[in-house]
């Protein structure tokens, strides 16, 4: 074979399109299994799941299947009169599983807890700082099925860094990371508005008291009044 022909099947074979191997054999966990896997163990106000598309690597179907919970109570946050503050919240608890058998051990040396740990979790409203965990009351459960896991040892304690697995990881964790985005900022803008609420309802009494100076009003002109600029508050500032 000459060099014309053999760069010639080179290109061929590039440009062909191979037909992906077959994923019936994987056996996912499912959205709602792993969303109520989590509550079985964590007691929080918001859950989310996303289960990507079965993909491939070296020739091995896989799929991965991420879930979170946010919101659960710690012993740091447990009193109330403390203040709020970051630095006080927890980091974040990663579970990692492969073919519905949890990895206890070597968390930090598999693929799973890189792409966790590459993700910018400030987009999602949580606090992070550089090359660690976010922190908050997040706990995160990354599943990978495939009919042969790339673990790093045969102890099978983590997952190699292949980075088709790696995507897959970051594209299930941010589909999470996004509902869980929207969660917390529709929490912050509900506390902002009912802050601004108390601001107005402490003062509607000081201007009730001032519009039956300037105007003359009886006791219940003003108690009407005040009633009225409460509905108008309540009509007005929907959350």
């Amino acid at each position: 074979m000459s060099l014309k022909e053999t760069e010639a099947l080179h290109k061929a074979i590039s440009k062909a399109k191979i037909r992906n191997p077959s994923s019936d054999c994987i056996g996912p966990i499912g959205e709602t299994n792993m969303i109520n896997g989590l509550k079985r163990v964590v007691d929080a106000e918001f859950y989310a799941s996303c289960t990507r598309k079965p993909s491939v690597y070296r020739g091995n179907p896989f799929l991965i299947e991420a879930a979170l919970a946010y919101g659960f109570r710690s012993n740091s946050n447990t009193d109330k009169n403390k203040k709020e503050d970051s630095d006080n919240d927890p980091v974040m608890r990663v579970s990692r599983i492969a073919n519905r058998v949890p990895l206890l051990y070597q968390q930090s040396a598999g693929a799973i807890f890189k792409a966790v740990l590459d993700t910018n979790w400030r987009s999602y409203g949580l606090s992070q700082s550089r090359g660690a965990l976010p922190r908050g009351p997040v706990v995160i459960m990354v599943h990978i099925a495939s009919v042969w896991v790339p673990f790093t040892s045969e102890s099978k304690e983590a997952i190699a860094h292949y980075p088709e697995i790696i995507k897959e990881i970051k594209l299930a964790v941010r589909e999470c990371g996004r509902k869980l985005g929207m969660h917390v900022r529709r929490q912050k803008r509900i506390k902002q508005e009912l802050k601004k609420r108390d601001y107005i309802k402490t003062y509607l009494p000081h201007i009730g008291e001032a519009l039956r100076d300037i105007l003359a009003l009886k006791d219940k002109q003003v108690d009407r009044l005040i009633e009225r600029l409460t509905e108008t508050l309540e009509k007005s500032r929907k959350m």
